[in-house]
């Protein structure tokens, strides 16, 4: 799923394309995108872009006559820039925004359909979106305690959950945490006052980075392949592979369809976390360190 530097990234690239454009049309190539009924969606026609942003993970159009087109690409949906009047429908994009000078496509890979488009009038409307959660670039540190003691969850489940950080998901969380040397987990009411900096400065310094990276390379070519596996990514991704600190190989949990990607060395003490799946297959012969599990590798082979 597209996180907050994605988001921030889409909004570059979307700015000089297409803020002061008018939004000639919108043709649906699947019927499952829209999500809202009233104001009709072909009141978003031939209105021109005021503004973009984005709530949470949302993109935002602001259209004139108090108009705001809400898009969620979910998991799988991806922008594209084309030329005007390219195709939808079919096996192909499901949703297109036609300007005069191109053509944003709408993409879901899969066959579920999750993306999510709203057409709302108002800035009381469009506040319905908010979930709450912090924004944690502009955060200081007593806000981002406060949201982490909300509620008892994993670093893990806190960091991801819309209503206590916004913009954060799968990806970036694994980043920060690695980089907070704190392990996905640990209980947020188990946190000592020094471990709780360390996690607001390492999500601060994560979220600031990949920002600046990928809006750098956005406003040069617009982002056609946004994808949550990055080069140069601490541990998302990087199962098996060393860990960029300690050279460790790269432990992961996997659930329903999340993960976490964690070292042991430098976040868990060496300890192997438990994954729910495996652990309860293999019981008691579930090996506990990283070394124990090695040397299960190498008598294998």
């Amino acid at each position: 799923m597209p996180e907050l530097p994605d988001i921030l990234a889409y909004l570059a690239a979307l700015e000089p394309r297409v803020v002061g454009r008018r939004l000639e049309s919108v043709r649906l190539g699947s019927p499952f995108l829209l999500r809202s009924v009233e104001p009709p969606l072909s009141e978003a026609e031939g209105k021109r872009v005021l503004g973009l942003g984005r709530i949470g993970k949302r993109l935002v159009f602001e259209l004139e006559a108090e108009l705001f087109l809400v898009l969620h690409l979910m998991i799988a949906g991806r922008l594209h820039w084309k030329a005007r009047g390219a195709k939808v429908g079919g096996r192909g994009p499901i949703a297109a925004f036609d300007f005069e000078n191109g053509t944003l496509l709408l993409t879901e890979a899969g066959s579920k359909r999750r993306a999510s488009l709203h057409l709302v009038r108002g800035s009381p409307a469009l506040g319905e979106f908010e979930r709450g959660g912090l924004e944690v670039p502009g955060a200081d540190l007593p806000k981002f305690r406060a949201a982490l003691s909300q509620e008892n969850h994993t670093l893990k489940r806190a960091l991801t959950d819309p209503r206590l950080f916004s913009g954060i998901g799968n990806a970036y969380s694994d980043e920060i945490l690695h980089r907070a040397r704190l392990s996905p987990a640990k209980l947020t009411s188990r946190l000592t006052e020094e471990e709780s900096e360390r996690l607001w400065r390492a999500a601060r310094e994560t979220l600031a980075e990949w920002s600046g990276h990928l809006i750098g390379e956005a406003r040069k070519v617009f982002p056609e392949k946004v994808t949550a596996f990055r080069e140069g990514m601490a541990v998302h991704g990087r199962y098996g592979k060393p860990c960029p600190a300690c050279g460790s190989p790269v432990q992961r949990i996997v659930y329903a369809e999340n993960e976490s990607n964690y070292c042991a060395t430098c976040q868990t003490g060496g300890r192997l976390l438990a994954d729910r799946a495996l652990s309860q297959l293999l019981k008691g012969d579930w090996p506990k360190t990283v070394e124990e599990l090695e040397e299960r590798k190498r008598a294998s082979r």
